[in-house]
């Protein structure tokens, strides 16, 4: 019963869409593919050309502090602000080409930030007029709030996704999955054997509070592979000591989504050697982009429409909680929403790949 009242609850906010006029895409015209990509995404969904804002800024994934805030969040400010469009956005969309982190101090307490993860954060540093602080991670006032539509000024934040893949064709592909994503197939839930840590309980959660007939989990130290007609899929990835293979052999539906208990899965979007494999953190010959773990361009590249993943070291506690994000995108809540109700800090490691308005609809 309890289950039943909390979907009607979403379903009557999920009728409540959000359209193009809702989104500001973010180009950098010093990259090629990501002024391709522009193009792309804002004629298939129709951005109002005064949502499109152009950076000129370097297309390095990794850049300073200063960069960031000369370069990207300030000329984002004056698009918003110039074109009074800083209350009507509500959803900031970034394109491979646009740089991905910021160095900084490392640890709990570190500067360090993915650049998506810090622009959510800029509609609250222009209501305020100061910038808000960099040391650690700060609380997302939209997580967990699965009854509440998101709209400003209530959540002072945007929510920010990136069409990013290996390249081009698996931007494309995010953007075309995107338009005719429905609500069907499997939600597969891949659990850590032998384990008692809360990304289980959160797992575990997530099976319960999806329709059993579309859930398929596994508790026991296999690794789910080979499943067609896949709408989404949460795991611990390579954190998963029985997962030794990049390709999970999945068949993707459009709309599908990914989220994994993984530190550096969305370190880089370099593609990798085809040779290359999951590694381990004892033999650095093993690693890609200095990590051996699994990537999150690999499941864009592999078919999926959307996933979650960091850029650096995130801390369990801060990671997507799947019991949050599965059941919101089921019940039909946008890509955007459904993922950052279940992130629970900003100004951190955290990056969200898809459109924003991709959408299942209602079951």
């Amino acid at each position: 019963m309890i289950r039943g009242i909390w979907l009607l609850a979403a379903f009557a906010i999920a009728a409540h869409s959000q359209t193009a006029e809702n989104v500001l895409l973010v180009v950098n015209d010093s990259s090629a593919v990501s002024r391709q990509i522009g193009d792309y995404y804002a004629s298939k969904r129709a951005v109002p050309p005064a949502n499109v804002c152009r950076l000129k800024t370097t297309s390095d994934e990794q850049i300073s502090r200063q960069v960031f805030d000369e370069q990207v969040a300030k000329p984002i400010a004056t698009c918003l602000k110039s074109r009074r469009l800083q209350e009507k956005v509500l959803y900031i969309v970034t394109t491979l080409g646009v740089p991905l982190k910021i160095a900084g101090t490392g640890d709990r307490f570190g500067t360090y930030a993915s650049v998506d993860s810090e622009l959510s954060l800029l509609y609250s540093d222009m209501k305020t007029g100061r910038a808000h602080a960099l040391n650690g991670p700060l609380p997302n006032p939209f997580f967990q709030l699965r009854d509440t539509p998101f709209r400003h000024p209530q959540f002072p934040i945007y929510l920010v996704t990136r069409l990013a893949g290996y390249d081009f064709t698996d931007v494309k592909g995010i953007i075309d999955k995107a338009l005719v994503a429905k609500n069907r197939g499997k939600f597969v839930i891949d659990l850590k054997s032998e384990t008692d840590e809360m990304g289980n309980d959160w797992l575990r959660n997530a099976s319960i509070l999806l329709p059993g007939s579309r859930v398929v989990s596994d508790e026991t130290s296999k690794v789910i592979t080979n499943e067609k007609d896949v709408i989404a899929y949460a795991s611990w990835g390579s954190n998963d000591p029985n997962r030794h293979e990049r390709n999970l052999g999945f068949t993707w539906l459009p709309g599908a989504i990914v989220t994994e208990f993984v530190s550096t899965d969305a370190r880089t979007f370099l593609r990798p050697p085809e040779n290359w494999n999951l590694g381990n953190w004892k033999d650095a010959k093993t690693f890609f982009a200095m990590s051996p773990q699994t990537m999150t361009a690999d499941y864009i590249h592999q078919g999926a429409t959307g996933a979650s993943g960091h850029t650096s070291e995130p801390y369990l506690v801060m990671t997507p909680r799947p019991d949050i994000v599965l059941p919101a995108y089921y019940t039909g809540r946008n890509l955007a929403e459904s993922f950052y109700l279940g992130i629970p800090a900003l100004s951190w490691q955290n990056v969200v790949i898809g459109d924003p308005l991709c959408s299942l609809g209602k079951p």
